[in-house]
């Protein structure tokens, strides 16, 4: 099978398939994500306007026999920051896509009746846009049970929820797991809901129907690789086998839990948020640890139940409990899961959501631990619009701005900052000042090191992490870049070294920060907020110390071998 682009444009209502180009080959996820956007658009556009691209990009490895290796970036102008944005997500649509050979979707346009909401179905038999208005402001869990009616069980959706229909710039792009009912996979920083909404663009539903696993240039090296590293896998630690939300005593620990709007990085009720009670819960309420693709072999998401039994939510995360939790003063592990299930409904992304919430609670308009009126809000205020639901949809700065809290804007580059505190962690304060996405942990989280050069560290953080997310690997399976540079090679059938493999990395992030200069932005609008130079953080003294001359040398190629041995997490 050919690979191919898929062009949608939403102002004619036309599809249109075309040969993926040479000069693409080895680009895949977030740097084809970041090449398209860079080359298809003006960076200076409105990132809700017709020119704005919307760009689904699989890992060059989605597809394939390669465990959990599905994983799809979605990447546009963010509408919350005015940067480039590429948000990672599981779920089934990357390998789905990969199988039918659309190495990317572009999608562009805004239809002329803004309130016609259109369908993109895609399958064997062809690709068409279908009006299906009826779908117009229904929440996520109602729209992929209504999506998936009489398809293939092997189909799966990529759904704008009502956040992202309204514009909130806040707003995620949900996407269904390998059960099909829960669309709890999301592509969730930088408001890239409100970028699909503005194209009256409701779903894409994916049906690979019998396509054959992609075929690698070297099979049996690729067949070998694949398994070596799966046996490995399953016979090694296995640190997030049980998710992420079992960090939480440990970022505790490390004065990295936020808490009470950042005002502490240590939370006395975080016993109540610890993850291994969802573990001790699967014996008396059911749920269990399961992959969010099929081939996954990490298994980190949970599916939550309630004390009668009664499904909540699935995938919650160390984020979403410090954010919506800690942050909030709420201790309460089933209270998050509501929350959480209320912003997967809505397609709200939990991180900014809940840095919006805990700024809002500090300027009065809720008070801190109030999980009723926090419930209410996202049931009810987010989508009458409100005041407070339009600033916290619109998310952190925004409610800063509308509460008159500029003073301490708890965001970097215009994105929430996430759980991991830079304060506390150095290095990742330089990851979130000089990466091109602003305040994102998934670009390049170092929570240690060895490495005395910190602009070093951060750079060959963010590398392997372009280059994983470029994959189709899943960071939680803990991969190495030398582990990345054997599978491009099987796959590909080239014989790259360690220093062009990072040069492909590194050049990729070139692009995204080629894609802000072009759209008026400087390091000056991108380093972290004075306030975490002068407030400490209460239980380590720990404050933001970066120089502009460390930051400034992460944007010059560094490389030397030990990035070989760089994993993905950081």
């Amino acid at each position: 099978m050919e690979d191919k682009l898929l062009r949608v444009d939403m102002t004619n209502l036309s599809v249109v398939e075309e040969p993926f180009p040479d000069d693409w080959r080895y680009l895949g996820g977030r740097a084809l994500s970041a090449r398209i956007l860079l080359e298809g658009q003006d960076p200076a556009c409105d990132p809700l306007g017709a020119e704005a691209l919307l760009v689904l990009a699989p890992g060059i490895l989605s597809g394939s026999m390669a465990p959990t290796s599905g994983r799809i970036s979605i990447g546009a102008k963010s509408p919350l920051t005015g940067r480039i944005k590429e948000a990672n997500s599981g779920g089934q649509a990357g390998q789905h896509l990969m199988r039918l050979g659309y190495r990317a979707l572009i999608v562009r346009g805004k239809p002329t009746d803004p309130d016609q909401r259109w369908v993109l179905e895609i399958g064997e038999e062809g690709v068409h846009l279908i009006e299906k208005s009826e779908l117009k402001g229904m929440r996520n869990y109602p729209a992929a049970e209504a999506l998936l009616q009489g398809k293939d069980k092997r189909a799966s959706t990529v759904i704008c929820g009502p956040a992202g229909e309204m514009g909130l710039t806040g707003a995620t792009i949900a996407l269904t797991d390998m059960d099909h009912r829960y669309p709890t996979r999301h592509a969730a920083r930088g408001g890239l809901g409100a970028v699909m909404g503005s194209k009256g663009l409701k779903a894409i539903t994916i049906d690979p129907g019998r396509a054959k696993f992609r075929r690698p240039a070297r099979e049996q090296a690729f067949k070998t690789l694949f398994q070596t590293f799966a046996k490995e896998y399953r016979a090694g630690k296995q640190p997030l086998k049980n998710g992420t939300a079992t960090v939480v005593p440990v970022a505790n620990m490390l004065s990295t839990l936020p808490t009470r709007n950042r005002r502490a990085m240590q939370y006395d009720k975080h016993e109540g948020l610890d993850g291994a009670k969802i573990l001790a819960n699967y014996e008396t309420r059911g749920g269990k640890q399961h992959g969010c693709m099929s081939g996954c072999i990490v298994q980190c998401s949970n599916i939550i139940n309630d004390p009668d039994g009664h499904y909540i939510t699935s995938a919650l995360e160390f984020e979403t409990l410090g954010m919506l939790g800690s942050n909030c003063d709420i201790g309460d592990l089933d209270v998050v899961a509501r929350l959480d299930r209320l912003c997967d409904d809505l397609g709200l992304d939990t991180i900014e959501t809940g840095g919006a919430i805990a700024v809002a609670m500090e300027a009065g308009a809720l008070s801190f631990g109030d999980a009723g009126a926090m419930i209410e809000l996202l049931d009810k205020e987010i989508e009458a619009a409100t005041p407070l639901g339009q600033a916290v949809g619109n998310g952190v700065v925004a409610t800063c701005e509308a509460y008159g809290a500029m003073n301490r804007v708890p965001a970097i580059g215009g994105q929430g900052i996430p759980a991991w505190e830079p304060r506390t962690l150095p290095v990742t304060a330089i990851t979130y000042a000089t990466s091109a996405m602003g305040a994102d942990h998934t670009a390049g989280l170092v929570t240690r090191t060895k490495n005395p050069d910190a602009a070093q560290a951060s750079q060959f953080a963010q590398v392997v992490n372009m280059v994983c997310d470029s994959s189709g690997f899943c960071q939680f399976q803990i991969l190495r870049l030398e582990d990345l540079r054997q599978f491009y090679n099987a796959i590909f059938g080239v014989d790259w070294d360690g220093a062009e493999i990072y040069h492909h990395g590194f050049a990729a992030l070139q692009d995204e920060w080629e894609f802000n200069r072009r759209a008026g932005f400087t390091l000056d609008d991108s380093d972290l907020p004075d306030w975490m130079r002068e407030e400490k953080v209460p239980s380590n003294d720990a404050v933001y110390q970066a120089t502009r001359d460390v930051l400034e040398r992460v944007f010059t190629e560094n490389y030397d071998d030990s990035a070989l041995k760089i994993r993905a997490s950081g």
